[in-house]
């Protein structure tokens, strides 16, 4: 164990030797406020604090501006290595993934029918990343929550994070095998007559995608109605009736059989409702990047990409 009591030596404020290499490297302390989004007198009052702590005038004043005395010259070039090698060394504490916890939150339906299903995959790709998943349908507070990554369900509308929307998704019509061999369709105007169940969450109802085809429906009533879409898959594989929901929730339930698609790609509705947010202080975080590439790698198997 270190001990850090032994051989203590005088420490200057960090922010006071900050606005001093700013006001060294620009030779103004106008400049140098502008570059700390402080005020001029807040860098004068810093300079003033070192060189009271140190003894020492560090600069010559003068209607030009500042230039550094003897002595500040000698200080600058002392202190700015050790600096640099603390810089380098937090940066390699912030960006490295070993023993790492990786925070997502996610929407309900895509944590449970796509992503949690695909974890132990990116356990297997980086083991070194504890993933920790939370869902629910409110929009985190990444600081006060402690979420890395926010994988929204909705309209894009976070002008001041990173948003990357995943894209070639769509809503379509999904039964049981066994109920659709009982209840052929041909067309959207057929289902009219046929029991549907109805997701609430989705951004794309039953109405809007009928009026997409052309079919008039006048509101008629659900033989279900969910407010969760994997409530909505699990009544279709029930064989209740027919779900209009999302290609990508719907990608392991095809896979396994469980459902089949309806119609073919003429009659799906294009969507864009799933996004992953991210604030732009976590973008070059290495944990951010690898989960970023891996979630690319699984969706492009399906057909999807960011």
């Amino acid at each position: 164990m270190i001990d850090v009591k032994k051989n203590v030596l005088p420490l200057p404020s960090l922010k006071n030797l900050l606005a001093f290499i700013e006001v060294a490297s620009s030779g103004s302390i106008n400049n140098a406020a502008e570059v700390l989004n402080i005020t001029s007198s807040a860098v004068s009052h810093q300079i003033a604090a070192l060189e009271s702590f140190i003894g020492k005038k560090l600069f010559i004043r003068s209607g030009k501006g500042v230039t550094l005395t003897l002595i500040g010259e000698s200080y600058l070039k002392e202190i700015s290595g050790p600096l640099n090698i603390i810089g380098r060394a937090t940066q390699k504490v912030m960006s490295d993934i070993h023993h790492e916890h990786l925070r997502v939150h996610s929407s309900p339906s895509f944590g449970l029918l796509w992503l949690m299903k695909r974890l132990d995959k990116f356990r297997q790709a980086w083991p070194d990343i504890q993933l920790n998943l939370t869902c629910s349908y409110e929009n985190v507070q990444f600081a006060r929550d402690n979420v890395d990554i926010d994988i929204r369900h909705g309209f894009s509308a976070w002008p001041t994070l990173n948003v990357r929307t995943i894209k070639n998704e769509k809503m379509i019509v999904l039964a049981a095998p066994d109920y659709l061999a009982r209840h052929p369709i041909s067309s959207p105007a057929a289902l009219v007559t046929c029991d549907l169940i109805n997701s609430e969450v989705t951004l794309i109802g039953w109405n809007a995608w009928f009026s997409w085809h052309g079919v008039e429906y006048k509101n008629k009533s659900f033989v279900f109605s969910f407010d969760r879409s994997y409530m909505s898959f699990e009544a279709a594989c029930m064989n209740t009736g027919f779900i209009l929901e999302s290609n990508l929730l719907a990608q392991d339930y095809i896979n396994s059989g469980k459902l089949v698609p309806v119609f073919d790609e003429q009659y799906a509705m294009p969507v864009n409702s799933h996004h992953l947010v991210i604030p732009h202080a976590n973008e070059k975080k290495e944990k951010i990047a690898c989960f970023l590439q891996w979630l690319e790698q699984e969706l492009h198997k399906d057909g999807f990409h960011l």
